[in-house]
């Protein structure tokens, strides 16, 4: 197929919703968002076409959207616009900046939105990448404001732009949101070139696409409702006091931090949410928990089951601890991937499982395949420390060594500048080997054995 054939078999109505997040009501605001929606309307030559057997492309969005103008005009907190593209030039012009803002937004401007829509009459080409970029202009400034365009148009980009390029560009940048998509008739060949840019619905008949614009517009408009459950071990949602994230899949940016709660009846609580987005959700258990890409359709309470039970760990030094603070790398067992840091004389709630655990302790101590069940404590205590106090007035370079048996392990490096020094240990025996830092002769290291006991202090006169 050569290229135009294939791009006049390509171009069909489709319909794109970007949203424009300049703010998300956070914890602690009181007014709720402003919403906008931009209207950008393709007034290419192309929309001339028949939708069906009898009216025109132009004809049937033209009627649909100035119904769905109608229906918007009694809700409060809501302002719209309009953005056209492709109306002032002809096809043999190809002008691929021919992209207006025909009415700003002001309150009760619906009537002069549908008599300029009346007036368009479709004429040039279709410019997606640079209206898209032009439209992200239109929205006055405001901290607490939801901003959505809804781009309709009937066929791909002809201006050799890149509609996806600008779509991430600006997502990126906190700007756009993914958009959905919604085409009449299209193949899966056209289905991939707007993977990039959103969600694709298909509409293959003029009510089709009224039902979808009212779905897009319904989602712009409305917070819509999610449960998530945190399952224990027999599957009940019983798991609680958590931090949730809720992230933007595709910018990654965090739209909402909630703390998991329970309402009066035991129950996991119900979240009002924004449905514009696909969310990543992330449990901030100990390791997290995350599902990619959950889709809140509006008007439709979704529910959210996460596997997460949970019990917990206590780190706890016998006696006086001589330690200032004692930490525990706590890692995925069998591997070096660190799942959290944990202080002694704390208790951390974790998911369910065994853990190696690494004390920071002189020596290090090593506890493997450690048991975390559900709704107990696992207890860690290890031995309350000695310590050493090496007492000298001249500068040594030197090592402590661990002596386990005929072997031996090393501890730590030593650097003394000619002041004495105290260092908190674990029980055991141990070697202190030393040399001059003024002395050039390898033979005269020296080395002094000592034995470290829980609550005393060695001295070393060096």
């Amino acid at each position: 197929m050569s290229l135009l054939g294939y791009k006049q078999y390509m171009k069909h109505v489709i319909l794109i919703c970007f949203a424009v997040l300049l703010s998300v009501k956070g914890i602690g605001q009181t007014s709720e968002p402003q919403t906008r929606i931009l209207f950008l309307f393709d007034a290419s030559f192309s929309m001339t076409n028949k939708m069906g057997r009898n009216d025109s492309r132009m004809k049937v969005a033209k009627k649909l959207l100035g119904r769905m103008v109608d229906s918007l005009e009694k809700i409060d907190g809501l302002e719209i616009a309009l953005r056209v593209y492709g109306h002032q030039y002809t096809t043999k012009d190809y002008n691929c900046k021919d992209t207006k803002l025909e009415v700003g937004f002001s309150p009760n401007n619906h009537e002069q939105i549908k008599s300029r829509l009346n007036e368009i009459k479709p004429s040039g080409t279709t410019l997606i990448a640079y209206s898209l970029e032009q439209a992200a202009y239109d929205f006055p400034v405001n901290s607490n404001s939801r901003n959505i365009v809804i781009l309709i148009t009937d066929g791909i980009e002809e201006c050799n732009g890149d509609p996806c390029a600008v779509s991430q560009a600006l997502q990126k940048q906190g700007v756009l949101l993914k958009p959905f998509i919604i085409g009449v008739g299209l193949n899966e060949d056209f289905r991939k070139q707007f993977d990039c840019v959103g969600k694709y619905f298909e509409a293959t008949t003029e009510a089709e696409f009224k039902e979808t614009l009212a779905i897009v517009v319904s989602q712009a408009l409305s917070n819509t409702t999610i449960t998530v459950n945190l399952n224990n071990t027999d599957g009940q949602p019983l798991e609680t006091n958590v931090n949730m994230s809720f992230v933007d899949a595709y910018s990654g940016k965090f739209i909402a931090n909630y703390v998991h709660t329970m309402n009066r009846k035991g129950f996991p609580d119900t979240l009002y949410i924004d449905p514009i987005y696909d969310y990543d959700i992330i449990i901030h258990t100990i390791p997290p928990l995350v599902k990619k890409q959950v889709s809140v359709p509006a008007g439709k309470h979704t529910t959210v089951d996460f596997d997460a039970p949970q019990g917990n760990l206590e780190l706890n030094v016998g006696g006086v601890s001589g330690y200032k603070n004692l930490q525990a790398l706590i890692y995925k067992p069998g591997t070096k991937q660190i799942v959290h840091v944990q202080s002694f004389n704390t208790k951390e709630p974790y998911i369910t499982g065994k853990y190696d655990i690494e004390i920071l302790s002189l020596p290090r101590v090593f506890k493997n395949d450690i048991p975390i069940v559900q709704s107990k404590k696992t207890n860690l205590r290890i031995p309350q420390p000695g310590s050493v106090n090496l007492i000298t007035k001249t500068r040594y370079w030197g090592d402590i060594y661990q002596i386990k048996g005929d072997s031996s392990e090393w501890v730590c490096n030593i650097d003394l500048d000619g002041n004495s020094r105290f260092i908190a240990m674990q029980p055991g025996s141990y070697v202190l080997v030393l040399r001059g830092k003024t002395d050039t002769n390898i033979e005269n290291s020296k080395e002094e054995k000592f034995i470290i006991n829980s609550g005393k202090v060695t001295n070393i006169k060096i």
